[in-house]
């Protein structure tokens, strides 16, 4: 949406300073080490291949990405299981977050008081969930009415431009066969994961709900059980820079 500054275009901007203390690596080491366990050849894993492309995106190193899918044969490593969380913040806004985690007993503390202590609150499984829809989405570079064709051939349900890419959505269970469409169609494509994305979205245009906002999401996105955050708000650029 012009004039406004989606949560994801926020994140990708913060990914430089979260690879420089390391955090970012160890969430992606998780999600590889996760999709691993479908099986560790990523010409018949798709989910371990997208993990491996967004690390390999954040330059994670080579043996870093293969320690993270030995992790799997590794029978004294800790196994780490997914979770979701739900809640709400300040001014509303509804929140999941997934995590990746081997001490669930660890994890829920952390993520309850990063909400707490923010103006938020942690939720009942199911409170907040149905406000957002499982989708696949890819980002292709470019954009334009031959990028839009050609990715409504390839099976997309709908493209939209964001940030000079075009934003391909999908249904949850056709995201492989679009992005091997596109990949054949010799479109760029720099990013394809499953994700959640909200009904509806809530605009927050007051600086001190956006600022308290931002702060609960820098202190989930901080921990490193947390593999990713989906909301349901947009706050307008200005604003967003101002922060």
């Amino acid at each position: 949406m012009s004039g406004h500054s989606k949560w994801s275009t926020i994140k990708r901007q913060k990914g430089a300073k979260d690879a420089a203390r390391g955090a970012l690596f160890t969430k992606l080491g998780n999600a590889i080490a996760i999709a691993a366990r479908g099986g560790t050849d990523p010409e018949t894993n798709f989910a371990l291949r997208m993990a491996i492309d967004k690390a390999k995106a954040a330059n994670m190193p080579a043996n870093n990405i293969q320690r993270s899918i030995d992790r799997i044969k590794d029978k004294n490593a800790a196994q780490l299981q997914e979770v979701l969380y739900e809640g709400y913040g300040p001014g509303g806004v509804a929140i999941l977050v997934e995590c990746a985690t081997d001490n669930i007993n660890r994890t829920y503390p952390d993520v309850k008081t990063a909400f707490s202590k923010h103006g938020g609150n942690i939720a009942e499984k199911g409170a907040v969930a149905f406000q957002f829809d499982r989708r696949g989405i890819i980002r292709l570079r470019g954009t334009g009415d031959d990028v839009l064709m050609q990715a409504l051939e390839a099976g997309a349900e709908d493209v939209q431009e964001e940030d000079g890419e075009s934003v391909v959505y999908t249904d949850p269970k056709e995201l492989a066969q679009v992005r091997e469409s596109l990949d054949k169609a010799e479109l760029f494509v720099t990013e394809a994961e499953l994700t959640y994305v909200p009904n509806n979205t809530i605009e927050i245009t007051d600086a001190t709900t956006a600022s308290k906002v931002m702060r609960m999401m820098d202190a989930l996105e901080d921990l490193d059980d947390v593999a990713n955050t989906h909301v349901n708000f947009d706050i307008p650029e200005e604003l967003a820079e101002s922060l």
